[in-house]
């Protein structure tokens, strides 16, 4: 993933913060229209998580790189993802773990923890790789209802 371009967030934050990641984990589509990815595969997913603000902790960091995939690697890695039930559902399609829930999932946990810090940087993007030719970006909207632009 080294030299990879990923799309800009516009956002009005003095520092924005990238961190490339990967996982292997397999999963399914619990819904007939999902073709052959009704059965379980795996992939080999790669995440850029976009985090921005304006303020550093008292170490000088916006948040530690290393902090960010821990959440992600250390949960999804090795899994089948429709069995973290806190995540994923086969009864909710708005929670099957399709690569945009999967992304809009990943951004959820990395805000979960921001939250705590006392800095309070905010993740404004994340990008997901699920196969060499297919990709989601997921952007949480902003405070007040709409997406980033």
């Amino acid at each position: 993933m080294l030299h990879s371009s990923y799309p800009q967030v516009s956002h009005p934050y003095c520092y924005e913060l990238n961190k490339d990641f990967h996982f292997a984990a397999a999963h399914y589509v619990p819904s007939e229209e999902a073709g052959a990815c009704r059965r379980m595969h795996g992939h080999t997913y790669y995440a850029n998580v976009t985090v921005a603000g304006d303020e550093l902790d008292e170490c000088g960091f916006l948040v530690n790189f290393s902090a960010i995939k821990k959440l992600i690697h250390d949960r999804f890695d090795h899994t089948l993802l429709n069995e973290d039930n806190a995540s994923f559902s086969d009864a909710e399609p708005d929670r099957f773990p399709t690569t945009e829930v999967v992304a809009r999932t990943i951004c959820e946990l990395v805000q979960e923890h921001l939250d705590r810090m006392p800095n309070k940087p905010a993740c404004v993007q994340v990008f997901l790789r699920e196969t060499p030719t297919s990709y989601c970006v997921y952007r949480p909207p902003a405070k007040g209802g709409r997406a980033h632009a």
